[in-house]
């Protein structure tokens, strides 16, 4: 996953460091939680694979949440000025991916909005702590307590459903065998002409 530490990811641009490093540890948005010091991001507890510049837009777009950023920002903060990438076409995978990993589509976004010709804006409500979530909303499992007891388990129901499915293939299955077992015999013995005495 992508390092904030400036020494650590010298792509990401310092100026947007310090608001990055300075606010709250954990940010919640939707079913989403994204704990900063450790970079990584949870969905209701599970841990989603966003890496390198994937989870540093996220990051950009939720310091910035309500407000346009320009594709022009984004290049600025995911890429140093040395750097010779076709930036346009980065940005678009880039967000893309993020979309994607988010389970949205540009015709329906949740929390990323295009905004046409100038760049992106988070649209979500992104809540800030410096205190896990309470345990319902998000805490990540190495920091969950675990003296707490866990709800048990639902009792599985049987697939009733299934069942009776299944018994009715076995029984046309079966139909099906006897009725071209007599038919196989049916023809071999008119064709052979054999006789029972």
């Amino acid at each position: 996953m992508a390092n904030l530490d400036p020494a650590a990811d010298p792509s990401m641009d310092t100026e947007y460091l310090p608001e990055l490093t300075t606010s709250p540890r954990y940010v919640r948005f939707g079913p989403f939680a994204v704990d900063r010091q450790r970079q990584q991001v949870y969905r209701e507890g599970g841990k989603l694979r966003l890496q390198g510049k994937v989870y540093q837009v996220l990051l950009v777009l939720i310091q910035k949440q309500g407000e346009v950023v320009t594709r022009e920002e984004l290049k600025q903060a995911l890429w140093p000025a040395d750097t010779h990438v076709n930036y346009d076409a980065n940005v678009n995978t880039t967000v893309n991916k993020l979309r994607q990993a988010l389970g949205e589509s540009t015709d329906k976004p949740a929390y990323i909005e295009t905004i046409p010709r100038k760049g992106y804006s988070f649209i979500g409500a992104a809540e800030y702590s410096d205190k896990p979530f309470p345990q319902g909303a998000f805490v990540p499992p190495e920091e969950a307590d675990p003296s707490a007891a866990l709800p048990p388990p639902a009792a599985a129901e049987p697939p009733r459903d299934s069942a009776k499915w299944l018994t009715l293939v076995v029984i046309g299955l079966i139909v099906v065998g006897i009725l071209l077992g007599a038919s196989v015999a049916t023809l071999w013995i008119a064709r052979f002409g054999f006789q029972l005495r």
